[in-house]
């Protein structure tokens, strides 16, 4: 297991990120089949995620809070690519090792028009020891709360992993983000669901032009992952509200 090399990845990447981990493989035995490292990386044995925050300052804008959002998110999401891809190139030049960056957001995959990341993200953050799930279905950092966006690197480079905290981040009686959700995304148990939350708070102005008719829906990969860019976020009420982002 090489120590070193992880030490000098982590020096590499400074303060380019506002937080990285690191998830062995192993970690990964429950992930589904086809979104499992070893289908991304041959002989995958590491996982690393990179998270960039969203300044806290973006969910208390009086009037452009979903403005600075909009930019913010995708400004975020080109910047990790950027840093991935490098990281990749940077992880391959020092020895016989392979490395496949995981994209911050598309392309994605879809599962009856359910869209998926090609590794999930957020379970990917967890297993790295970056923060643990919240009652609103988001991954919590102990520092920036939800506001990191996620790309990762998968390679071969067998490293030390990061230690795991998966424990319940969030305030015991605390429910602020099920009862201000104002899509209903959440059952009366508590439980998140995903398509109705991106139903309401994701929004393109393509979208309904090119996923009108069975031919649009047929490619709905290729239109999301090429024309589905700079999507409109609509809605963020669940982390303006939470306590972990103040």
């Amino acid at each position: 297991m090489t120590n070193d090399l992880k030490e000098v990845i982590v020096s590499h990447l400074g303060n380019t990120v506002s937080a990285v981990g690191f998830a062995p493989v192993e970690r990964f035995a429950q992930a589904p089949e086809q979104h499992h490292p070893a289908k991304i990386c041959k002989n995958a044995q590491t996982v690393i995620v990179l998270g960039l925050q969203i300044p806290r300052g973006i969910l208390t804008s009086p009037d452009y809070n979903l403005y600075g959002l909009h930019r913010s998110y995708h400004t975020a999401y080109r910047r990790l690519d950027e840093i991935a891809l490098e990281l990749c190139n940077f992880i391959e030049a020092q020895g016989k090792y392979a490395a496949v960056m995981i994209p911050s957001y598309a392309p994605m995959v879809f599962h009856n028009f359910e869209p998926w990341g090609i590794l999930s993200l957020k379970h990917a953050a967890v297993r790295a020891g970056l923060g643990a799930f919240g009652r609103s279905g988001q991954v919590y950092h102990p520092v920036y709360g939800s506001r990191l966006r996620l790309a990762a690197v998968v390679t071969d480079a067998e490293l030390p992993g990061d230690p795991v905290n998966d424990r319940l981040p969030c305030p015991e009686k605390c429910r602020a983000c099920l009862k201000i959700c104002p899509a209903g995304a959440f059952t009366d148990e508590g439980d998140f669901r995903k398509m109705i939350c991106l139903g309401h708070a994701i929004k393109h102005a393509i979208y309904p032009l090119a996923l009108k008719d069975a031919a649009g829906l047929k490619h709905i990969e290729r239109v999301i992952n090429t024309a589905g860019h700079d999507y409109w976020i609509d809605c963020d009420e669940c982390m303006k509200v939470c306590p972990l982002n103040r």
